[in-house]
């Protein structure tokens, strides 16, 4: 992100200041609010959206990147930072992976006291478990993905996680 702001200010391109202003707001959000056991539901999702605004610019053309949110975002709390990393997962082993267009498509459906995310993403030909060196790449997000739910969210979350050839798709149902 930072190399892409520097191309950017290089170029005196208009759109340098809001992209420091989206990383300023990541960094506040991840320095000083996530330190609290739940965090506003609004706050993580403008937190992913700035995400995904500064994914937008690191991207080649051809790549569709969208959020939706459906329903009404009140006052629903949230564990910090749990949405993020399947977000992180499907640019890492999906849309970076990929030779040709790809996508990343996420709707969240929010409700008064649980929010759905479906997300779904391409996938390029690099499996994400290849091997480096001695040892296998990738797994691990998603396995801490899944601890970090069985602390947080006991009994009250549903993953599940669809793989095809040519696509990744996340459903998480989680209660709040």
């Amino acid at each position: 992100t930072l190399n892409s702001l520097y191309a950017l200010t290089l170029k005196k391109d208009d759109k340098a200041p809001d992209i420091v202003i989206k990383l300023s707001e990541m960094m506040r959000y991840m320095l000083y609010e996530c330190n609290e056991p739940r965090v506003p539901l609004r706050k993580e999702i403008n937190y992913l959206q700035n995400y995904l605004d500064l994914e937008r610019l690191r991207q080649r053309k051809g790549i569709n990147i969208e959020l939706h949110v459906n329903g009404n975002v009140t006052d629903q709390m949230i564990a910090p930072l749990m949405l993020i990393p399947f977000l992180e997962n499907s640019f890492k082993h999906g849309v970076n992976a990929n030779i040709k267009d790809g996508f990343v498509i996420a709707t969240l459906s929010v409700k008064p006291r649980s929010v759905y995310l479906i997300l779904e993403n391409s996938k390029g030909s690099v499996m994400p478990t290849q091997v480096h060196g001695n040892r296998p790449s990738g797994g691990i997000g998603l396995v801490n993905v899944r601890r970090r739910l069985d602390l947080l969210y006991k009994d009250k979350y549903e993953l599940n996680i669809r793989e095809s050839p040519s696509t990744y798709a996340v459903h998480l149902d989680l209660e709040l």
